[in-house]
């Protein structure tokens, strides 16, 4: 592998400590994506946010959720397919609009959270997110799992993909993030992320809660900025990466 995107969720902060935090993982990824209201995010969160890009050059991403902040997008909402439609349309103007007003552009969209997962196993969860993008926002690729029902659902309706995977979660066999209700869904230590992420740009694979080593393609890796110790892990990585003659470039 010569080169691979480093992205990173931002603009999910609401006081100045978070904010910094942000701040400081900006300078060692290629691309982030920024929450746009539905999770967490306001416009004054989203124009910091756009600024941060700018300064350091790093491509823009929305970042839409169920609209459930007080969970923060990591339950599944019964929502209509109106509804969500609905949801997913406003969160993505909203980052359409003040991108524009600060000369962005959107480079990508990932789903976050519950929906991200959700989407991931439930076709039709997938295909409202899919008919949406393909109709009212073309030609905008979509972070998405490898190995599930989004990414074979996007790639049926020719919408541009990226494989992503994460640095910080750790998989099941059937390929899905284990679940945050257990005690070793993160992975903190930074020498077992480094582990991982060398096993997704050295040999296309990855180590399942139960040691089994899955084919995996990666074309993104994400670093969760709310992950203990993320600023740091964001260095590292970086570190590890352009050590090894990796290149850090958005997709």
């Amino acid at each position: 592998m010569k080169k691979i995107d480093l992205n990173s969720d931002l603009g999910e902060w609401s006081n100045e400590k978070e904010a910094a935090r942000d701040v400081a993982i900006m300078p060692f990824i290629s691309s982030c994506n920024i929450a746009c209201g539905g999770h967490s995010g306001d416009k004054n969160t989203l124009k910091a946010t756009f600024a941060l890009c700018k300064e350091f050059g790093v491509a823009a991403g929305a970042h839409p959720s169920f609209p459930d902040r007080e969970n923060f997008g990591r339950k599944v909402m019964n929502l209509s397919p109106h509804e969500l439609e609905a949801s997913i349309r406003t969160q993505l103007d909203l980052f359409l609009e003040l991108a524009s007003a600060t000369g962005v552009e959107m480079h990508h969209i990932k789903p976050h959270g519950a929906l991200y997962n959700e989407a991931a196993r439930n076709e039709e969860i997938a295909s409202i997110m899919a008919d949406l993008i393909k109709a009212e926002y073309p030609g905008i690729p979509v972070y998405l799992p490898p190995e599930s029902v989004s990414i074979h659902v996007f790639k049926n309706r020719d919408i541009p993909v990226v494989n992503e995977v994460f640095s910080d979660r750790r998989y099941e066999d059937n390929y899905e993030l284990r679940s945050r209700s257990f005690d070793d869904a993160l992975i903190k230590d930074e020498e077992e992320v480094l582990e991982q992420i060398a096993g997704f740009v050295f040999h296309q694979k990855v180590k399942t809660v139960t040691e089994k080593h899955l084919p995996i393609s990666a074309e993104t890796i994400c670093l969760h900025s709310d992950t203990p110790g993320s600023m740091l892990l964001a260095k590292s990585i970086n570190e590890f990466l352009t050590n090894h003659d990796i290149t850090i470039t958005a997709p």
